[in-house]
């Protein structure tokens, strides 16, 4: 789950749908930081640096197949645009180059607006479902895969609904993208590597993901990693059952994964101390979880729209995280990029003098990694037995899981400084750090799933005294009042989880997942420093060293 953890702003003041005004494209494009993406990859074998280029080739087809999945054809929409601006090539030059970002014609990270001439709101089916499918129509359709992930249902030719599987309407560059993982591992010096590369392949062609992901999970020491194929559920606002392709390729920084290794055999112990009632965390994830630090040279699809992944923890299949555990993936090349571009300059803005001292990479880089340890706490099928936690609460399950991420992985941050586990700080790092990146995250804007999951956060801690908010317009953090909210906060959100109440969550998210005027006088001064919104990539072959 990234956290796309990987992995998600708010509604600025001059708004660019159909907008003849070049300089206010110019000025959105202006927020995006651009990051060469690149890493010290001398170290690697001659075979290692053989699969690279390969698999940055394969992740290209997801890219392309995502362009597909939130929009329809990229060609097109290139074109469209050119056509609107036929005397003006500067303007329809910003605004192509702003489809790119987003994939489409809607900002993402402004509630999904459109900005280019002629289209209305994003429809929240996108290609995953008939635009004229009601819920209700869903709800009656009798077919046993219309709620897979790797599915879409559209229309046969008397306008009954029919599924159709990712394998099938993909084909082509699903062919294409499997023959390059089959070239890769054929130069894999790692069994686990070659294994799963294998057999990701073979999910790609038949839609059957599971035994790659039970492979991926017993990947333990390859050098490089490469996350492809149908992974998030976020792009579906209809229901939240399909999944968008998307890639990353990565390389293993051994030093920083080397800190990690302690933390995986803590997990049954972290879960079993849960503040809530045993019923809700009976779960006793798997001790083969691990956790690794990576540079990332490569991100394709779902990933590299709108706002940019920073740490991954995967897979998403219930059955193979109770029984295998996760995989979280630190991405420490973006995740240094975006605290230096981003959360620091907000800091300066709207943390208390007295309490900057606090805002620390070290406390972000823990928050960030205990926040994809915590997606494989809690709970994931309801307590009933009846379903999973996903089918129940649908559409606001990915707000509800990323606020649980964030919430209780503080608690777990501060729960392993009373163990005296993490020892590179003090705890009120981790405290002031979260609340600089509550800011950073609520201009993700609502139409993103950690955006809304940190305005809930947000006015939660509003409510509880956790900050004050001085005269001069900086927060600080009320220590103690910060301990007591984020245990009352895991209560909340995973007693909602484990009874599966659609109803609470629905309540909790529209009602708090939104920004109001106080907060977004607040994101207003962050734009008019210039602050970037989040970062894009130079990637690719063009600026890796060998």
């Amino acid at each position: 789950m990234f956290n796309k953890f990987v992995i998600s702003i708010f509604i600025f003041i001059m708004i660019i749908s159909n907008s003849s005004n070049p300089q206010s494209v110019k000025d959105r494009l202006d927020m995006y930081k651009s990051v060469t993406l690149t890493a010290d990859l001398s170290w690697l074998s001659p075979n290692e640096k053989k699969i690279i280029p390969i698999l940055i080739e394969a992740a290209k087809y997801m890219d392309d197949i995502f362009w597909f999945q939130a929009y329809g054809f990229k060609d097109e929409l290139m074109g469209r645009i050119d056509k609107l601006y036929p005397n003006d090539p500067v303007e329809a030059g910003y605004i192509k180059k702003l489809a790119l970002i987003n994939y489409g014609p809607w900002e993402r990270l402004d509630g999904n607006k459109p900005f280019v001439e002629g289209f209305g709101n994003k429809p929240d089916c996108v290609s995953f479902y008939p635009p004229d499918m009601t819920k209700e129509e869903f709800e009656k359709f009798d077919n046993k895969d219309k709620k897979s992930q790797y599915t879409v249902l559209k229309r046969n030719n008397i306008g009954e609904l029919k599924v159709v599987p990712y394998s099938v309407l993909h084909m082509s560059a699903l062919d294409k993208a499997a023959n390059l993982l089959k070239e890769a591992a054929g130069l894999a010096e790692d069994a686990g590597l070659k294994n799963y590369l294998l057999l990701r392949a073979d999910a790609l062609l038949n839609d059957n993901y599971q035994p790659s992901d039970f492979a991926w999970m017993e990947m333990k020491k390859s050098n490089i990693d490469f996350v492809v194929g149908p992974i998030e559920n976020y792009e579906d606002k209809l229901f939240g059952y399909k999944a968008s392709f998307e890639s990353f390729v990565l390389v293993k920084d051994p030093e920083w994964s080397k800190k990690l290794e302690k933390f995986n055999a803590m997990l049954p112990g972290l879960q079993k101390g849960l503040p809530v009632d045993e019923n809700y965390k009976k779960e006793i994830p798997a001790t083969e979880s691990d956790m690794n630090v990576y540079n990332v040279l490569y991100y394709a699809g779902d990933a590299n729209a709108g706002g940019k992944t920073i740490a991954i923890n995967l897979p998403n299949d219930e059955e193979v995280q109770l029984k295998k555990g996760s995989r979280r993936l630190q991405l420490k090349n973006a995740m240094q990029a975006k605290f230096e571009s981003i959360m620091l300059p907000i800091s300066d803005l709207l943390i208390s003098k007295n309490q900057r001292k606090y805002v620390k990479f070290d406390a972000f880089f823990e928050n960030v990694t205990f926040h994809e340890v915590a997606h494989g706490l809690g709970i994931k099928n309801t307590i009933d037995g009846k379903t999973t936690v996903r089918d129940a609460i649908k559409e606001y399950y990915g707000a509800l899981e990323e606020g649980k991420a964030d919430i209780l992985g503080l608690y777990l941050v501060t729960k392993l400084y009373e163990m005296g586990e993490l020892k590179s700080g003090e705890v009120m790092d981790n405290y002031v750090t979260f609340l600089a990146g509550i800011f950073r995250s609520c201009r993700f804007g609502a139409a993103d799933a950690h955006g809304k999951a940190n305005m809930v956060r947000f006015y939660y801690f509003e409510r509880e005294g956790v900050f004050t908010r001085h005269n001069d317009g900086t927060y600080s953090v009320n220590f103690e009042k910060m301990q007591k909210a984020i245990i009352g906060s895991v209560q909340q959100i995973l007693k909602i989880q484990g009874d599966g109440d659609y109803n609470a969550a629905k309540e909790l998210i529209d009602k708090d997942g939104s920004i109001k005027p106080e907060l977004q006088k607040d994101l207003d001064r962050i734009n008019s420093e210039k602050i970037p919104i989040d970062i894009i990539f130079e990637q690719g072959m063009n600026v890796l060293k060998f």
